[in-house]
């Protein structure tokens, strides 16, 4: 723990945040947020595969999953690298790499070319963890929290994905949606080379990327986060990703409704990250993540007795995205309070890393139970469990962190 103890000494009062931290935070939001849609293509389109080919709730699962399990390791190497060459040179590259698979997309049809174009797809997701070392070095402690809640805003890329995805493919052909997402990203790619910079006093760290990760590997808070946020963002993902399949399954939904309806619950969840941020620099994340579980655990619950749409169901899943957001928002708050400052880029794609694979399991386990039991009751009761067992891990390990003033 003394590893913990040397990142949580009291530091110098907070100062306000230079000049060009909104424009920074802006921009990368705004990365953020394209790189993101661009992640989140396949999960909208799920369904239609599945009933095109022929697929099992399985292998549809496994086809929605592997960019998130992509886009989670991914993060691992991509923030060690943003500590050393700066967000400038890391968004542009990331968003300039995605648009390979995506323009895969309009060409593929088989479902092992989906499986590889996913796979590379996956890169987008990485896009998290160029963003969070960017903003943690432009705001002072006081801010962090608010400042990465409000570029967590970028998220709802998957909310736009599944908003504008099947009705962008009906109305103007089924390659549109994967034209436009390449277009914005490499509009993207240009502006922010052009207008991103990298904090003040940004210093480039020694050593390799692998080294970098050995020594954040060894601080317990590391793993601490890790566990966190598999719980709360990787609650989210799996949602954002599941859910089309789950609405229409268990409540005969249309292919559209579902998507709109998943929608709601992601642009919920975004609007609830920067709040979660936002409370923590008030509170301290370690009281917002025990209330932010606890809620969950008890929504979960309660939509395993797969109550009416509405408004039961409804409630369920509103109330599970608000606090699955606000919980990623407090994680990543409480990242910027405990990470040394030049190791946040590797921190951050390590927890990152630990986040979306967090979402990786959850939806092949729903699509397995479900084809063998034909019942969702037991996925959602594990993830009742696994959010009451972070919200007393969080009350009783680590409330230690919310005593202290942390730089």
């Amino acid at each position: 723990m003394a590893a913990t103890d040397a990142t949580t000494r009291p530091g110098p009062p907070a100062a306000a945040a230079p000049a060009g931290a909104g424009r920074n935070l802006a921009l990368a939001t705004i990365g953020f947020t394209v790189n993101f849609w661009a992640w989140a293509l396949l999960g909208p389109l799920g369904p239609g595969v599945k009933e095109r080919l022929g697929l099992s709730f399985a292998a549809q699962s496994l086809l929605v999953a592997v960019p998130v399990v992509v886009g989670s390791l991914g993060r691992i190497p991509v923030g060690a690298l943003t500590d050393r060459y700066g967000a400038r040179i890391m968004f542009p590259l990331v968003s300039l790499v995605t648009i390979i698979p995506v323009l895969t997309l309009t060409a593929v049809s088989s479902y092992g070319a989906l499986i590889v174009t996913g796979f590379f797809l996956g890169i987008g997701g990485t896009a998290f963890a160029v963003g969070v070392p960017l903003v943690s070095g432009w705001y002072p402690p006081a801010r962090k929290g608010f400042a990465i809640g409000v570029f967590g805003v970028g998220m709802g890329g998957t909310a736009v994905a599944n908003f504008s995805t099947v009705r962008l493919a009906d109305a103007y052909g089924k390659n549109t949606p994967f034209l436009l997402v390449a277009a914005l990203l490499a509009v993207y790619a240009v502006v922010a080379f052009l207008l991103l910079r990298d904090a003040p006093g940004r210093q480039r760290p020694a050593g390799s990327a692998w080294s970098r990760t050995l020594d954040v590997s060894r601080l317990t808070i590391t793993w601490q986060l890790c566990f966190l946020y598999a719980i709360g963002f990787g609650g989210f993902v799996a949602f954002s990703v599941y859910l089309p399949a789950y609405l229409r399954t268990a409540y005969g939904l249309t292919p559209d409704d579902a998507a709109l309806r998943t929608a709601g619950f992601v642009v919920l969840a975004v609007i609830a990250r920067p709040t979660g941020g936002w409370l923590s620099d008030r509170l301290h994340p370690v009281p917002v993540l025990v209330w932010c579980f606890a809620g969950t655990a008890v929504f979960a619950v309660a939509q395993a007795f797969q109550p009416a749409l509405v408004p039961g169901a409804t409630i369920c899943f509103l109330g599970m995205a608000a606090l699955l957001g606000a919980a990623s928002g407090a994680v990543f708050a409480l990242v910027g309070k405990v990470a040394p400052a030049d190791k946040v880029g590797t921190v951050t794609g390590v927890v990152g890393a630990a986040g979306g694979l967090g979402g990786f399991v959850p939806p092949l386990i729903m699509g397995w139970v479900y084809g063998v039991e034909h019942s969702y009751a037991i996925g959602l009761m594990l993830l009742s469990d696994m959010a009451l067992a972070a919200a007393v891990f969080t009350a009783v390990k680590m409330s230690g962190l919310a005593t202290r003033r942390t730089a």
